[in-house]
């Protein structure tokens, strides 16, 4: 991997100029978790310089106790001050061990993948729709007991009477650059999703991270609890997590063609030919858990649709199917859910679509039908993994993604979330629900 020490600001001079007092340097584990220590501005320069020390076996990773410190070097480049707390500033960090970086972790994964691209001639840009439940401190309800209503979506009333936390977030989001343009009531009660501007896989990943983080500190400030847990309700419609793409070289959008009726460009098609092909691989990294089976398999809800995908297609600007192509020269991938974890989410797009380019692949006709009504008028489609075990197996066996991702975070993730189903196996009444609120 290119050294990830993208940007040399000294850390130091910053917090002096800046009044930051403290440093929370921070990783994603292979669970999804964010990990971090905080530490004082003063001990700084050497924490840029070394990384953080952390025992790597006490996260979700494949190390004994008995291994060198995980060292997390914290990028600059991210660093983001935290809106509620601002003398207190977060920094995302790369993963290395000794001298070398890890080949598991979730972040160097997705910067090998954006050389990759490189390699290519390729930038790939890529925004995230950031779906999210605000409930009860104990998990157990929706935090608003007056919405209540069957279909809920874009109401003006439940929106402004969660107004404070809204405008809180979306304040913070204009403070921190990201350019916000929407905020709006999702399709279940106590849903919502907020929207920034599309940028660099990685840039969209960190801030999809500091995102999460976010929510659940300034809910808590207004005693409710932000949850990205992809089904709470087995009633009400899941929590997603719709990736748009887009393919760029330098300042040119090369996904874009205007004479195609959907405005791809033959690149574009090959890139959704790869997240067509490994689709059910993909499952295991964009629905990670036990519980995000629910939602890509769910009956229909009171709303009356459960606006995911459960079969393998694509189709132009029509949110039935499991890729839509709203023209303009991007593509939006439906499948990911709230529980992904933001680096793998990127990281696992970049490499099924990478592989779609390098090895021309096509991702047969699009198919302009309600997949909710006609589904099974969709010929040859393949339907989606029923359980996140089976999704796994799809993984382990898949020689592109491994190729891609490398044996080295493949088999310790296969490992990881293996072991989390079979924790659910053994554990089926209340385990899966209060385990995974906090996605």
């Amino acid at each position: 991997m290119a050294d990830a020490q993208q940007d040399c600001r000294d850390l130091e001079t910053l917090a002096r100029e800046q009044g930051i007092r403290y440093f929370l340097i921070s990783f994603i584990d292979l669970s999804g978790a964010q990990r971090a220590k905080l530490v004082p501005a003063t001990a700084i320069a050497a924490m840029q310089r070394n990384g953080a020390g952390f025992a790597g076996f006490a996260a979700a990773f494949d190390f004994s106790p008995a291994d060198p410190d995980l060292l997390a070097v914290p990028d600059p480049a991210g660093m983001m001050r935290l809106p509620w707390k601002p003398d207190v500033a977060w920094l995302p960090s790369d993963l290395k061990m000794r001298t070398d970086y890890v080949e598991q972790g979730p972040r160097n994964t997705l910067r090998r993948l954006i050389e990759r691209a490189k390699g290519l001639g390729l930038s790939v840009k890529t925004g995230v729709e950031c779906e999210f439940f605000l409930v009860t401190p104990d998990g157990e309800q929706v935090g608003d007991a007056l919405d209540c209503g069957s279909k809920p979506c874009y109401d003006a009333s439940a929106l402004m009477r969660r107004y404070d936390v809204i405008a809180e977030l979306c304040d913070a989001m204009q403070g921190l650059g990201w350019e916000p343009y929407q905020n709006d009531h999702e399709d279940a009660n106590g849903q919502f999703e907020m929207n920034w501007k599309y940028a660099d896989a990685l840039v969209t990943a960190d801030r999809h991270v500091f995102f999460k983080f976010m929510a659940r500190a300034i809910a808590e400030k207004h005693g409710l609890r932000a949850t990205f847990m992809p089904k709470p309700f087995m009633h009400l419609t899941g929590t997603g997590c719709h990736a748009h793409i887009s393919l760029w070289d330098g300042k040119t959008n090369i996904c874009h063609d205007a004479a195609d009726p959907l405005e791809l460009s033959r690149k574009g098609y090959h890139f959704v030919g790869g997240l067509i092909h490994n689709a059910q691989a993909l499952c295991a990294i964009l629905n990670p858990t036990v519980n995000s089976y629910k939602r890509i398999n769910a009956p229909r809800t009171v709303s009356g649709a459960t606006w995911a995908p459960n079969m393998v297609t694509y189709a132009g600007d029509n949110r039935t199917h499991m890729i839509r192509v709203p023209g303009g020269g991007r593509f939006e991938m439906r499948l990911p859910d709230g529980a992904a974890n933001p680096y793998l989410l990127q990281a696992a797009l970049l490499a099924a679509g990478l592989d779609g380019i390098e090895n021309e692949r096509d991702p047969g006709p699009w198919q302009d039908i309600n997949m909710y009504t006609h589904g099974h008028l969709a010929q040859d489609a393949p339907r989606l993994p029923l359980n996140l075990l089976d999704a796994l197996r799809a993984l382990e066996g898949s020689s592109t993604l491994r190729a891609m991702l490398g044996d080295g975070l493949v088999d310790p993730y296969v490992q990881i979330k293996t072991a989390e189903w079979n924790a659910h196996c053994a554990h089926l009444s209340n385990w899966e629900k209060h385990q995974t609120i906090d996605c």
